[in-house]
């Protein structure tokens, strides 16, 4: 298994991360403007000031205002033929410690996006799988235990804990 101790996704770093290389970071297939529009709506953004923002922070609040989301990967992640996608934004005022946070988003059949999952944290895609072919999700922020998310065939549920491909037992 390859180990890649630093990943950057959408400008935050993620230490520790296992990721599958051919999955860290990549755009292999293309969409239209009208297809990322439909997307980032349906992540639960908003157009503000010309960007797309999933969580902008209230503007008494002192906070930095988001500088919108980005588009990380774009991939058929489950072998359906559809393109899966993720959805990343940024912030501590919304997404605390890990600066992040994500959503998970899948082209149905009828050509809609459905999101998947979402978290506080930086997703990484690993080689073990849930039900249907998808992939196993670390979410990575601070620290050195990491949960992993799996597909149980309707969601994404809590399946354990690692670090560097490890079960670990996170801090309580």
């Amino acid at each position: 298994m390859n180990m890649i101790p630093m990943v950057v996704l959408g400008g935050v770093c993620a230490l520790g991360s296992m990721l599958t290389p051919a999955l860290a970071n990549s755009t292999d297939l293309q969409l239209s403007d009208a297809d990322k529009a439909a997307l980032f709506k349906a992540s639960g953004a908003v157009q503000r000031k010309g960007a797309w923002v999933i969580c902008e922070p209230p503007a008494d609040s002192g906070a930095p205002a988001s500088a919108g989301v980005t588009l990380d990967t774009v991939r058929d992640l489950n072998g359906d033929g559809r393109p899966e996608a993720v959805v990343i934004d940024g912030g501590t005022y919304c997404y605390g410690h890990a600066g992040t946070g994500f959503q998970l988003l899948s082209k149905q059949a009828n050509g809609s996006w459905k999101v998947m999952t979402g978290n506080s944290g930086m997703p990484a895609f690993l080689k073990t799988k849930g039900k249907d072919g998808w992939p196993d999700i670390s979410v990575g922020g601070p620290g050195f235990c990491f949960p992993v998310q799996r597909w149980n065939g309707k969601t994404y549920e809590l399946n354990r804990f690692e670090y560097e491909g490890k079960r670990c037992k996170p801090p309580r």
